[in-house]
């Protein structure tokens, strides 16, 4: 069984395109591009030196192309949840300390976690007032009352 160049080149473009598989950066797919677009020429009777030209066009080509959009369509996220602190904002808690300014007291539990509090409008929070956390400055809760009076 002899194989002509055409069949190198679609082994070869096969190849990249599993080894892509196992190296989820599209970096090989290009590759593997460029050696589809070359299998093209080299069934159309076209020398090796042009063979090689096509392949390395179209390998840069879809390099500024297709792996852009790849990137992108790839690695967008519909469901983007915040994490870490920024999670806490906007959530419910309750006072379990009295938040008062003037004494530099406050905490609050928030799903169960007990945090360190300040009132956003630097007022007087009493024991047991749901709160939302506004925001989040190293780790104490910017609160607000979340039901008003």
């Amino acid at each position: 069984m002899e194989f002509e160049i055409w069949h190198i080149w679609l082994m070869a473009a096969i190849l990249l395109f599993i080894l892509e598989i196992f190296l989820p950066s599209f970096v090989v797919f290009n590759f593997g591009i460029g050696a589809l677009i070359a299998t093209g020429a080299a069934a159309l009777g076209m020398n090796i030196q042009w063979q090689v030209f096509i392949f390395s066009l179209f390998t840069l080509a879809s390099f500024f192309t297709v792996r852009p959009m790849l990137v992108k369509w790839a690695y967008q996220r519909s469901d983007k949840k915040e994490t870490n602190m920024n999670a806490m904002i906007g959530r419910i808690g309750v006072v379990t300390e009295q938040i008062a300014p003037n004494q530099n007291t406050g905490r609050i539990s928030v799903d169960g976690d007990d945090w360190k509090a300040q009132s956003v409008n630097q007022e007087i929070i009493e024991l047991k007032t749901p709160v939302r956390v506004v925001k989040v400055e190293s780790i104490v809760m910017i609160v607000e009352k979340a039901i008003k009076d």
